[in-house]
């Protein structure tokens, strides 16, 4: 089953980049292009019945998606327009897509889709791939030289998606990868015997770290030989290493783990800082 990359339309800026940057990716991949727009029945609205108010969402997608269709006409391009809860809807809409594409402020609070709790909702809720994108964004951000940067953590089977989702963007684009790995001194009482072996056959921690991540990008150089790889070990938190890598990057890929709390669903902290303050647009990846 082809499954088409879905763009979430609020009427935002915001998320009228995302589909202009799900237009272009959809072309890139050759899927097709699906767009979504959830509205609520407003009951105070007196003089409009539902249909009318249908009506209003229904004409204001139609004219978003008609600059997308103009400037790609070769893609097959659909339109939903569901009423009911955004969260609801935009999960229901990502179970069948290759991504989900969703605008985001950055750097301060999240609006639309995202306004609140929402944003972590979606991204929690869906086992796909959620891509956030700010007003800002232009296609000139795509051009050749510039990378597409992935978080690499744990093992190769715990990053294997995340590796997966960058290698396959960096060869629709013609692109390189930038894979980033930061590691930190860990407490003493983290310490085992086993660990203290593996750490003394690598030569130290940087060397064992380097060593992890190579051994994880094995069988992706392998897949994608056409795609440059750069590896990139540092010290520090995850979030400002990735954040400084992915200065100039086209796109930034990090996984994450939900978490869930007595508040309801939540991201990662990684996930979370880089959503708020990364300058390209950012795709958060579900581990498998």
């Amino acid at each position: 089953m082809t499954r088409p990359i879905t763009a979430g339309v609020d009427g935002s800026q915001e998320s009228l980049a995302a589909l202009a940057w799900a237009g272009r990716e959809a072309v890139r991949r050759g899927l097709p292009l699906r767009v979504v727009h959830a509205w609520r029945y407003a009951e105070q609205l007196a003089t409009a019945d539902r249909g009318t108010q249908r009506g209003w969402a229904s004409d204001a997608v139609t004219e978003a998606v008609r600059a997308v269709a103009e400037r790609h006409p070769q893609l097959a391009t659909t339109v939903d327009v569901v009423e009911g809860e955004p969260v609801h809807a935009l999960v229901r809409a990502a179970a069948d897509a290759e991504m989900l594409v969703l605008g985001s402020r950055g750097h301060g609070p999240v609006v639309g889709f995202l306004l609140g709790s929402v944003g972590q909702q979606v991204i929690a809720g869906t086992a796909r791939p959620v891509v956030l994108v700010r007003a800002e964004d232009r296609p000139a951000a795509e051009a050749a030289g510039r990378d597409v940067v992935v978080g690499q953590h744990g093992d190769s089977e715990d990053s294997a998606a995340v590796l997966r989702f960058a290698f396959e963007t960096a060869a629709a684009r013609g692109a390189g990868v930038r894979a980033v790995r930061a590691w930190t001194l860990p407490p003493v009482f983290a310490y085992s015997p086993g660990s203290l072996k593996l750490l003394d056959d690598a030569g130290g921690l940087e060397p064992y770290e380097k060593e992890a991540l190579s051994a994880a990008l094995g069988p992706w150089r392998e897949r994608f030989p056409g795609v440059p790889v750069t590896e990139h070990v540092e010290m520090g938190s995850a979030g400002q290493v990735l954040l400084s890598a992915a200065a100039r990057a086209q796109l930034l890929v990090v996984g994450r783990r939900a978490h869930r709390s007595a508040v309801g669903a939540r991201i990662g902290s990684v996930a979370h800082g880089v959503l708020h303050h990364a300058e390209c647009p950012v795709a958060v990846v579900p581990h498998e």
